[in-house]
C-alpha cells in the first residue's frame, strides 16, 4: 500500500537551512532528487547521488544519479523506490548534489500517512532558511585512531642535502 511519506530534507551547515515536504512513498530516488533540486532552487542539471545511512548518520549503500564506469552493480535511482530505501526502521538517507561543490542534505523521514482524498503530491510543506550561494566548508575530523607521527620518524634523520639541484 503507498503511503505519504512526510519527510524533512536538511542541509549540512551551521545556519538552519531545510524543507518539509510530503511525497508518495513509491515514487522513485530520481524523482525525490529532482523534487529535492527544486525545493531548494537547483538547476537539477549536475551529478548526485543518494547513500542510505544508520542512526547515525553513517553511509553505506550509494544510489547514483547516472550509470558511473564499468560498476554494473551500481544503484540508479530511477530503479530505486524511495520505499525500498526509507521506512519507519531506516527512516534516514543521505543525499549529495554537485559532486564538484558536495552540497549535502540529510533526508529523515517525520512521519509516514495515508494520502489525501483531492490532495497532490509532491507537496511543500514548509520552507526554512535561505540556500547560501556557496556550499558550506566541509570540517573533516581526524581519525583520532590513526597515527599522527611522521611516517619515517623525523624528515632530519633522512640525511639528504638539502641544497640537491
Amino acid at each position: 500500500m503507498l503511503m505519504i511519506y512526510k519527510i524533512r530534507v536538511i542541509l549540512d551547515s551551521e545556519d538552519d537551512v531545510f524543507r518539509d515536504i510530503e511525497v508518495d512513498s513509491g515514487i522513485s530516488l530520481e524523482e525525490l532528487h529532482n523534487i529535492i533540486t527544486q525545493t531548494f532552487g537547483f538547476l537539477g542539471n549536475e551529478m548526485a547521488s543518494f547513500y542510505t545511512a544508520d542512526e547515525n548518520w553513517n553511509q553505506d549503500l550509494e544510489i547514483t544519479l547516472f550509470s558511473i564506469g564499468e560498476n554494473t552493480d551500481a544503484r540508479l535511482m530511477q530503479d530505486t523506490r524511495l520505499s525500498d530505501v526509507m521506512d519507519e526502521q531506516a527512516p534516514k538517507l543521505l543525499y549529495v548534489y554537485d559532486f564538484l561543490n558536495m552540497w549535502t542534505f540529510f533526508v529523515e523521514l517525520a512521519d509516514q500517512e495515508e494520502p489525501e482524498e483531492g490532495r497532490s503530491y509532491p507537496n511543500l510543506l514548509f520552507s526554512f532558511g535561505e540556500l547560501p550561494e556557496s556550499p558550506p566548508e566541509k570540517r573533516f575530523e581526524a581519525d583520532p585512531s590513526s597515527e599522527t607521527e611522521e611516517p619515517f620518524g623525523s624528515y632530519d634523520d633522512l640525511d639528504f642535502d638539502e641544497n640537491w639541484n
